[in-house]
């Protein structure tokens, strides 16, 4: 398989969910921030299906509160790190990430242009193949979000959304599996 292709292929057995920094004190500032929670909800739902490890770091929980609600009660039992950096990409994530022997990374979170686009930066630099949710990230104003992403798409990320992340991993209808988890994206 070629490279290209390899670039823009989500399996199950390769792909690890980063979740970073959707915070309860973060939420109300952000544009989009409930659509957020949504969709991250979604990812997490389906990786957890699929037995996709999923990594949630936290920026400064002691400023910023804990991962919000319903999230924090779908993350228990996943790899959970506390960061005070921007980039989510921590020694202890890395030797996770590392531990864990899958080279694709698919991210959701908070703030487009900051922490999502540091976290991104540093996986890619690493050589993983990262696949950004677009609608599964944010940031305050949609002139940040739009240039974050547009950072992230030049330096190589995969720029993506939570439906064909789902099709992506699920590779084809009409089996047990698709239909369960088929009702999480409508």
């Amino acid at each position: 398989m070629s490279h290209w292709t390899e670039k823009y292929r989500l399996d199950a057995a390769e792909a690890v969910l980063m979740v970073i920094d959707i915070q309860e004190r973060l939420v109300p500032a952000m544009a989009l921030g409930e659509q957020v929670i949504r969709k991250t909800g979604t990812l997490i739902a389906i990786a957890q299906r699929l037995g996709i490890p999923v990594i949630a770091i936290e920026m400064y929980p002691k400023g910023l509160g804990k991962t919000a609600s319903p999230l924090d009660e779908r993350l228990q039992g996943t790899y959970r790190f506390e960061k005070v950096t921007f980039s989510a990409l921590t020694k202890e994530v890395g030797e996770c990430l590392k531990d864990l022997g899958r080279r694709k990374v698919i991210v959701a979170g908070m703030e487009t242009h900051v922490c999502v686009f540091q976290s991104v930066r540093d996986l890619l630099q690493k050589g993983y193949l990262v696949f950004v949710a677009q609608d599964a990230i944010c940031s305050r104003s949609s002139a940040n979000y739009a240039n974050g992403l547009d950072l992230m798409r030049e330096m190589g990320a995969t720029i993506t959304n939570v439906e064909t992340i789902f099709f992506d991993l699920m590779k084809q209808a009409a089996t047990p599996l698709f239909r369960e988890l088929s009702p999480l994206i409508k």
